[in-house]
């Protein structure tokens, strides 16, 4: 098997793509512009959480500490004093902290409560403020209090410190954090209970620089094996969360999330009726289909593909944009596999993302595209040119992304030397809708790599034509960049055979 894969590794190096193999072609989640979660913390969780107050000041109480006093004083008062102030209040905190830390030790379990939220809420806070607390040994002391209030508190503590980085969370786990951890999976537990302790094992799975360790993965997958089948929202949100950042650690992480037997219980839920469950798990499987051509057969297995109707016309376009990113890694794989996306009746409906999607999801139909030129027999090939994927391929040839532009352009010479005799056909369709003259601008394309592959095309397809290009059939950009190209409308395809 591997002997085959090193054949096929040789004959997409030698035939057509030089610098494109098949790790580069199948894309992991740091190497692509696809975010599903691009603010500072992720939208489905938190990393770090206070614990809410149960009890707030009313604006009479507020206002009360001012009374007699303006605005405008009260806060100059404050900014004179501020700096004054802010070495005593440096020195409270960490006292406060170390008589909190030895609140802990009191066999008190109200006073080991109190103290122990107030450490969480520090531990929420920032990365310094985290090191104050990292006396974790009282915590997982607590963890065995006979007082599930107690428990759950420092749960929520060891959650905020593990969540602080893979520092962190590597300490913890070495003061054996995780067996503790998992005994609370179990039917007794009350549900918000749960819960944080899913939350927990979230940020355990977090981060892959470096990531967990081995043994860590191996004692939590049984877990989440089980968590899947919760009817919580909260809790199977978090439970596909923590599978889709396992799989995103390398193929050997891949292979222990596959020998865990969850795959198919993974599958399913790109159906779920909640957005948030499809987000995650749409993550999570597309981060398996990174890997090997083995491990991706384990979830084209699990019918896979018969998701992919409803994702790739989701209202959600980021769900549109994952689903394309998905099966571009599909495209990378082995002829049978590019054979179950073409079975799935799932070319045309790439090919109407490459034209009508927003920028994000063109440039991912772009790379499923370019990927089956490489990876397709002369047949698939071929159908994909009756698709008539050429024109909205060439109306991409004048976007800025660099990165764009040399994967069409990959993707159109790759055509051109599958169509062998037939080259013509296809050099006239790209003549036809515009796209020489984009090829014929792209030779003074600052990007070298760029300009020497459309001086090639230029060279070995078009050479001595002269074209009069009509500007009508060029597809007019919209706003947000994106391009309005309709294949059934705008040109019809041709009909011919390679």
């Amino acid at each position: 098997m591997a002997e085959n894969a090193d054949l096929d590794n040789h004959r997409i190096k030698s035939f057509k793509n030089k610098g494109r193999d098949v790790e580069t072609m199948r894309r992991h989640r740091n190497e692509v512009t696809v975010e599903l979660r691009k603010n500072k913390r992720d939208e489905h969780l938190l990393k770090k959480r206070n614990v809410p107050q149960e009890e707030s000041l009313e604006d009479s109480d507020i206002d009360s500490d001012f009374k007699g006093v303006s605005q405008s004083s009260s806060l100059s008062h404050y900014v004179t004093n501020g700096l004054i102030q802010l070495s005593a209040v440096q020195a409270a905190r960490k006292l406060l902290s170390t008589r909190l830390i030895y609140s802990l030790l009191f066999p008190s379990p109200s006073l080991q409560f109190e103290a122990a939220w107030a450490l969480t809420n520090i531990a929420s806070g920032t990365s310094q403020q985290t090191q104050a607390v990292m006396l974790c040994l009282y915590f997982l002391r607590l963890l065995q209090s006979p007082h599930q209030n107690v428990c759950e508190q420092a749960v929520w503590a060891l959650g905020n410190i593990i969540g602080d980085g893979p520092q962190c969370r590597d300490y913890v786990i070495s003061l054996g954090v995780v067996k503790p951890l998992l005994s609370f999976i179990n039917p007794s537990i009350p549900i918000t209970f749960l819960r944080n302790v899913t939350w927990v094992i979230v940020n355990l799975c977090r981060n892959k620089d470096p990531p967990p360790p081995m043994e860590t993965v191996q004692e939590i997958l049984p877990a989440l094996c089980v968590l899947i089948y919760h009817t919580d929202i909260n809790i199977l949100v978090d439970t596909v969360w923590a599978l889709s950042y396992l799989t995103d650690g390398g193929n050997e992480q891949i292979q222990m999330v596959i020998d865990s037997g969850v795959v198919p219980f993974l599958v399913p839920l790109l159906s779920h009726q909640e957005v948030k469950v499809q987000t995650a798990a749409l993550r999570a499987v597309g981060n398996i289909v990174t890997g090997t051509d083995e491990q991706t057969q384990v979830v084209l297995n699990c019918d896979v593909l018969s998701h992919f109707p409803n994702l790739l016309t989701h209202p959600k376009e980021k769900i549109n944009k994952e689903a394309v990113w998905f099966l571009s890694n599909i495209t990378a794989g082995n002829q049978q596999q590019v054979q179950a996306v073409i079975d799935a009746g799932l070319l045309p409906m790439i090919i109407h993302q490459l034209a009508k999607g927003d920028f994000g999801t063109q440039k991912e139909a772009a790379w499923a595209i370019s990927n089956l030129t490489i990876s397709g027999r002369k047949d698939q090939v071929e159908y994909l040119v009756q698709q008539n994927v050429v024109p909205p391929f060439c109306s991409l040839l004048s976007v800025k992304d660099s990165q764009v532009v040399q994967v069409v352009l990959d993707g159109l010479k790759n055509v051109l030397i599958m169509a062998g005799e037939e080259a013509s056909t296809i050099a006239e369709i790209i003549e036809e809708c515009g796209g020489l003259e984009k090829i014929e601008n792209l030779q003074q394309h600052e990007n070298e790599d760029i300009y020497k592959l459309a001086f090639e095309i230029i060279d070995q397809y078009f050479s001595g034509d002269d074209i009069d290009e009509d500007p009508s059939l060029i597809p007019e950009a919209t706003q947000g960049g994106t391009f309005n190209f309709d294949p059934a409308t705008n040109l019809q395809a041709k009909e011919f055979k390679f």
